[in-house]
Parts: C-alpha cells; structure tokens; sequence
C-alpha cells in the first residue's frame, strides 16, 4: 500500500526528528568527557594537572597559594583548610592539609571537586598526591586531616597570561555520594550506653 504526499511528508518530518534526537543525545552523552579532557588539557575553568614528580627545577620566585573549602547544600560535613594560605617558590613541593568532620550519627562518603583561580593558574597548578583523587568515608563523629602535595609548575613564568600571577587559591567542594558496597552493607553503630 503506497503512502499519500502528505504521510511521506509526516514520514520524513518525523523521521528527521528522531534522528536530530539521537544526535542530540549522543552530543549530551560525548559532552562531559570531552568537556573534561578539554579543561584537563587547557586549564581552562582552573582545572588542575596531575604529576607523577616534581619539575628538575625551583625558580627563586615566590608565589602565594590560598585554600579554600566549601561543602554542598546537602553535604553535613565541617570542612575547612588547616592552614589558609602558604608561600613557597615556583616548582618546590607543597603540602597542605585539609580538615573534615563528620558530626552525623551516621557513615557519610563524599567527594571533593576543585579548581584554581585565577582559571589562567589551573594549567600550571599540578598535584602529586591528593584527597580528591578518591572517595572519603568518614564515620559518625570521625575527624580527619587530609593531605595535598603540589606544585606551582615553573612554566607558568613563560606564559604571558600567567606570569604576573603573584597568588593563587586552592579550592574544593565535598558533595555527599552513595555509600561503597563495603560500607552501605554495614548498619549504622547503635549509641553504647554508660553504667
């Protein structure tokens, strides 16, 4: 049975539309790694670099880092840097410490989100070890200090955007996340009672 002009018409219109969908889905889908890699490769919004090892050189030069800790609307954890800011000389190794507490009767993961700013400074702004790397779980009433060893690259005094840059600041955001298997298994500690 052959179609009318106007249901080939409705054929392809409809058509046409569930393909735009599926390359809009497939766009949505492809966008936050590529968005990733973007910022990963560029810096760009102050995303950080990884670094297996400390640059062969340290510049004379001193910079500022400043540190910054926030939480989620929904995150009941106390988070905060230990120290909120340090100097030290452009390629030399820093550690600093963050603090979390969580005052809940109950076993809370979360993950840290960072970034640099100025957005110019993530590029150069490359981490060795650090607490964001993995999942935090903290018990009920657990306090905990966690470390961050970086380094300001020496690069960042040939480029001509960032080479003014005199301070920069380190900030993370905890967000609450599902519980691993391991520990979503166990119930939560009941309250011992004194005699």
């Amino acid at each position: 049975m052959s179609q009318s002009p106007q249901q080939q018409s409705n054929t392809r219109v409809v058509l046409s539309l569930l393909a735009l969908v599926v390359v809009m889905g497939a766009g949505a889908w492809a966008a936050v790694p590529f968005y990733n890699w973007f910022c990963k490769t560029t810096g760009y919004g102050g995303t950080t670099n990884v670094a297996e090892q400390l640059p062969d050189h340290v510049l004379d030069r001193e910079i500022t880092v400043r540190f910054d800790a926030n939480v989620a609307r929904d995150m009941p954890w106390e988070f905060k840097p230990v120290k909120t800011e340090m100097k030290l000389k452009i390629g030399q190794n820093g550690l600093a410490f963050y603090e979390a507490y969580n005052p809940t009767d109950r076993v809370i993961a979360g993950t840290a989100s960072y970034n640099v700013s100025p957005d110019v400074a993530g590029y150069y702004f490359d981490k060795i070890q650090c607490f964001c790397f993995t999942e935090q779980v903290l018990q009920p009433g657990e306090r905990v200090q966690m470390p961050v060893s970086f380094f300001v690259d020496p690069e960042i005094v040939n480029d001509a955007d960032a080479k003014r840059i005199k301070s920069l600041t380190l900030s993370y955001t905890f967000y609450e996340t599902d519980l691993p298997e391991q520990h979503a298994s166990v119930p939560p500690l009941a309250a011992e009672t004194v005699n």
